[in-house]
């Protein structure tokens, strides 16, 4: 049976904001570190602050410790996984997973197929995506092992709250993170600085990306700051010329490398593929990772963890229908209005449908599209999301939790947890949604 779980009474009421004013203050330091993010509001994309709600999520001990024995163990799975399908393909050869569904994933990427990431590692920091039901239990909706974004937020509001001198005495402290990041780049570095690598100031993290090179200590730089020779890759710097040893990368490895990949891409370095392949520079995430985070891969996760682990999946995952797989389809079409369908390609929020509210034109649409390309779609049972209290009343909300992994893997003990925005049943910054602080509590 499924552990549920509801806060202790005694943890509700820890170091409360009780007064108004107090709030106020928090969410004008919040937005004194000027955090933003773009977002798209009516189909126009826009930048603004992220809206913060200063009232946090608090989870107890215990049900964080359950959380992070699964999320450890989903995370092993996954690069379990990526070191399997770019080796020796085991576990295609054996058929738990389809070998032409994985080959056909958009994130799979031949070139890297032979080619080993520095220590093993293929997912140094994953974003895991859960939602807690109504009755207490914690499902995973999304694994997310590309560019994972969303850390410094919490990162952010914590700093505020000690600026209105709450010290946080009866919650974990997670201003650890820019140490744990700075861990994994000196476990796979090859020599060198570090360097975060952005695709430059219109992007709509670009705020995280300074903030992440600031408290590790690395340099922050675009596609053409870097350059290769001799298959070891070189930042261009106030400082100089300088080798880099570990590039934390929040470009999509298929737009890092326009040689490699996309020769349209204008955010990435030439030949930037050709050093990670030598060896020669530490790549975080490592190329290829989208074979892992693929909507539809999510779908066996469970039987990658019996696989390489022998262990029965710790965190559930709400019950996925792929059209490509059995009857699977009929199901779909005849159970529309109580599934979500997910377009596997895309990320932020897009392409995400809820069957019921789509008009009977939109759902003869999206039916025949799903049938003319069935491998780009899954569909899910909807979860009957837990509502968390806010400023402006009751909200939808998820948590994203952190894990990094370099001699193992660890979970950062805080998380973004994201609120939909006003009567929207979508739970993403992307979609016009806000976030709270995350406190894991000592009780």
């Amino acid at each position: 049976m499924a552990e549920t779980f509801e806060l202790p009474d005694t943890a509700r009421y820890i170091m409360p904001l009780d007064f108004a004013d107090e709030k106020s203050k928090l969410v004008r330091a919040f937005n004194d570190y000027a955090p933003r993010f773009g977002v798209m509001l009516n189909g126009v994309k826009s930048e603004r602050n992220l809206p913060f709600d200063p009232n946090p999520r608090i989870i107890a001990r215990e049900e964080f410790e359950f959380l992070k024995r699964g999320l450890i163990q989903r995370t092993d799975a996954l690069n379990a996984f990526l070191n399997d399908v770019y080796g020796d393909c085991k576990i295609l050869k054996d058929g738990v997973v389809p070998a032409d569904f994985v080959l056909s994933s958009q994130g799979f990427l031949p070139r890297c197929i032979g080619i080993k990431p520095r220590c093993g590692v293929y997912a140094h920091i994953a974003g895991i995506d859960l939602v807690k039901s109504k009755g207490g239990e914690w499902f995973v909706l999304e694994d997310n092992l590309r560019v994972p974004s969303g850390v410094s937020y919490p990162l952010a509001a914590r700093r505020a709250l000690k600026d209105i001198g709450k010290s946080g005495a009866d919650i974990v402290d997670s201003s650890d993170y820019g140490d744990m990041l700075k861990q994994v780049f000196d476990y796979v570095s090859c020599g060198g600085i570090d360097c975060v690598l952005t695709p430059g100031r219109n992007n709509c993290a670009y705020f995280e990306h300074g903030y992440l090179a600031e408290i590790t200590g690395s340099a922050l730089a675009c596609g053409n700051d870097l350059f290769t020779d001799s298959d070891a890759l070189y930042f261009k710097g106030a400082d100089g010329v300088q080798r880099v040893g570990a590039l934390y990368t929040r470009v999509d490895g298929v737009y890092a490398d326009p040689l490699a990949f996309r020769s349209t891409s204008t955010v990435g370095t030439p030949n930037l593929f050709s050093a990670y392949a030598a060896g020669n520079v530490a790549v975080l995430n490592a190329f290829g990772c989208g074979a892992a985070d693929d909507k539809g891969v999510y779908c066996f996760v469970p039987q990658l963890i019996k696989y390489y682990l022998g262990q029965d999946a710790i965190l559930r995952q709400p019950q996925t229908f792929l059209p490509t797989r059995g009857g699977e389809m009929r199901y779909i079409v005849d159970n529309f209005d109580r599934l979500v369908i997910k377009d596997v390609s895309e990320s932020g929020g897009f392409g995400v449908r809820f069957g019921a509210t789509l008009n009977e034109a939109e759902k003869a649409e999206l039916k025949a599209e799903i049938a003319a390309f069935p491998r780009r779609f899954i569909a899910q049972e909807i979860v009957d999301i837990e509502e968390l209290p806010s400023d402006c009343g009751a909200v939808k909300a998820d948590l994203r939790a952190f894990v990094v992994t370099s001699d193992k893997t660890r979970v950062w003990e805080s998380g973004l947890t994201r609120f939909a925005a006003k009567d929207s049943l979508m739970v993403n910054s992307s979609q016009g949604g806000g976030f709270k602080d995350t406190w894991v509590s000592f009780q």
